[in-house]
């Protein structure tokens, strides 16, 4: 294979740490404006270009032929910055700028760490082919921007710590819990057999429409949700 084809996968994952790491700029820049959005817009915007990257690639991969050893550890250092640290980053300096006990932001760092513990264990994690052991890392990024924009909308009293802690604590549990969750991946488009998945993507347009970005946190818990629903079947 030519070896400019066979790194086109590497190539657009690199693209998703380097939005990665421009979301995390950005979550530092907060309140300030830039093009008529603030930082913590521009850094969930770059967190969902890391997510369009971490499609893509795995995309090109199927369709070039071109997995690797490399491109599947590739790709989970750069989840671990995009969707790990990114959105801590986010939520870190939204807790100092704005919640009434600042200690509480050194908390989020339990976020990547769970994040990079689970991507560990899921690329050694036979079991996880078809479905996920743990709230995959993109799910945890995407429950983050939610939650962030959830409290913009005027809703600050979960900035106490007696209700972020529990939260930040339940969130990092997730991502290294024996909980199981359908993935999003389908066979064929029939109802049968993808009755959640349809559910899910039906719940998100709903919610999305309705609450706008803070909708992404229901998003999330909707997922687990139907995962929980889906296990008593």
């Amino acid at each position: 294979m030519n070896i400019i084809v066979k790194n086109i996968p590497n190539s657009i994952t690199c693209v998703n740490i380097a939005a990665g790491c421009m979301a995390v700029i950005c979550a530092f820049k907060g309140g300030d404006a830039y093009w008529g959005l603030d930082g913590y817009t521009w850094a969930s915007i770059f967190i969902g270009l890391a997510a369009v990257m971490d499609f893509m690639d795995g995309f090109a991969a199927r369709l070039l032929g071109a997995y690797s050893d490399l491109g599947k550890e590739l790709d989970s250092l750069c989840d671990g910055v995009s969707f790990g640290v990114a959105p801590a980053m986010i939520l870190f300096n939204y807790i100092q700028e704005y919640a009434p006990e600042k200690w509480v932001a050194w908390f989020v760092l339990l976020i990547p760490v769970a994040g990079v513990l689970r991507l560990a264990k899921f690329n050694i994690d036979t079991r996880q082919t078809t479905s996920f052991i743990g709230l995959p890392i993109p799910a945890n990024a995407i429950f983050w921007i939610g939650f962030v924009a959830f409290c913009r909308e005027g809703v600050q009293p979960v900035l106490n710590w007696y209700v972020l802690l529990p939260i930040i604590l339940f969130e990092s549990w997730l991502m290294v819990s024996p909980l199981k969750l359908f993935s999003l991946k389908f066979k064929s488009f029939g109802w049968s057999g993808n009755e959640f998945r349809w559910l899910l993507i039906v719940t998100t347009v709903l919610l999305l429409a309705f609450l706008g970005l803070s909708g992404l946190m229901w998003v999330i818990v909707a997922y687990m949700v139907y995962g929980l629903l889906q296990q008593k079947r």
